[in-house]
């Protein structure tokens, strides 16, 4: 479920970028000049969904269960459209770079690097604590700084997970993405509440003073 979830976004944003003859004028294509950010959205945007990849083949751990075809396909119908209609934007000839210029795409690419570096540390930190076989109290954060968060709220992966599409918005500054982001924090906060009730069933003492995704707000 999440190898078809995750690899439909990587290839088919690649399938715009480089602007088939298909999807894009040819001669618009050919004149205009690509701004660098529309090069770096790539990369950020490939990156993510490797790390994702990546982390389901060797990182997360995942029950016997199965998942029911109903959810496949609205999970793939999710990823794979707005892919699409944010890969169509970023990569058109016509598209406008952000207003502030080098500066903010600096700014916002760095931020994003960031909090998939905390997301990646973060789910290794998770998988390590299941590992151990510790299940008797919440994880706890290490020496490594991506996981301090875990004293403040009890779903730090979500956290920078949101905070890696707020950031990729920012830097592409385009309206698809901001809407895949506002709709990616609704999902977030929902499955981090969901998961921070559960938490203080089994670890109240440790997380009666965190939040769920992100301080004082949720």
């Amino acid at each position: 479920f999440f190898l078809t979830e995750y690899t439909g976004p990587l290839l088919i944003y690649l399938l715009f970028y480089i602007r088939l003859s298909t999807i894009y004028d040819q001669v618009e294509s050919t004149k205009n000049f690509r701004h660098p950010v529309v090069h770096l959205a790539c990369f950020c945007h490939c990156l993510h969904y490797i790390r994702h990849l990546l982390e389901t083949l060797f990182v997360h751990k995942f029950s016997g269960g199965h998942t029911p075809l109903k959810n496949m396909i609205k999970g793939c119908a999710f990823y794979w459209g707005f892919t699409s209609w944010i890969a169509y934007y970023i990569n058109h000839p016509r598209y406008t770079p952000p207003s502030f210029g080098h500066r903010q795409v600096s700014f916002a690419a760095l931020a994003f690097l960031m909090c998939e570096a905390g997301n990646h540390f973060i789910n290794v930190t998770l998988a390590h604590q299941n590992h151990s076989g510790l299940k008797a109290c919440f994880p706890s954060p290490t020496y490594n700084p991506f996981t301090w968060l875990f004293l403040l709220v009890s779903c730090p992966n979500y956290t920078y997970e949101v905070g890696s599409w707020i950031s990729f918005t920012v830097m592409t500054q385009t309206l698809p993405v901001g809407i895949f982001a506002f709709l990616m924090v609704v999902q977030m906060s929902l499955w981090a509440q969901k998961k921070h009730k559960l938490y203080l069933k089994r670890f109240y003492p440790e997380v009666r003073r965190k939040a769920a995704m992100i301080p004082i707000i949720f």
